[in-house]
């Protein structure tokens, strides 16, 4: 490489090319990553009592691994185990995806059960 001018007039030593792995490294913040579980979680809950909240997330990131936590409400009456175990493979797939970030647990927490309006209406025993 060649020496450079400045504006000065005065010369900088050779120019170096480093290369791009090499500049530096890239921190995604935990509430970045919480964003994405979220969104995830709402990706494939599918739809929910205009009275549930909204899925949110938790995340700790440690050494480019992420442990998340995701809160969320569901309708009732539905298959609860299973919904789960779609928000956290959705969750996994989608913050891999995005973030290049691997997922080591995604313990999602069932806040409250809305009871739907086709079975609220029946209340008590029916013959």
């Amino acid at each position: 490489m060649t020496a450079e001018a400045t504006e000065a007039g005065e010369l900088r030593g050779p120019l170096t090319v480093v290369a791009p792995g090499e500049r530096g490294a890239t921190r995604i913040a935990d509430r970045v990553v919480a964003k994405i579980a979220s969104q995830a979680a709402r990706e494939v809950i599918g739809d929910l009592p205009d009275e549930a909240g909204p899925p949110h997330a938790t995340v700790v990131v440690h050494h480019d691994v992420a442990r998340v936590r995701v809160h969320l409400e569901l309708g009732y009456p539905t298959d609860i185990g299973a919904r789960c175990a779609r928000v956290r493979r959705h969750v996994v797939e989608r913050v891999r995806a995005l973030v290049g970030m691997e997922v080591s647990e995604v313990a999602v927490q069932v806040e409250r059960l809305h009871l739907t309006p086709a079975h609220g209406a029946a209340q008590g025993r029916t013959r």
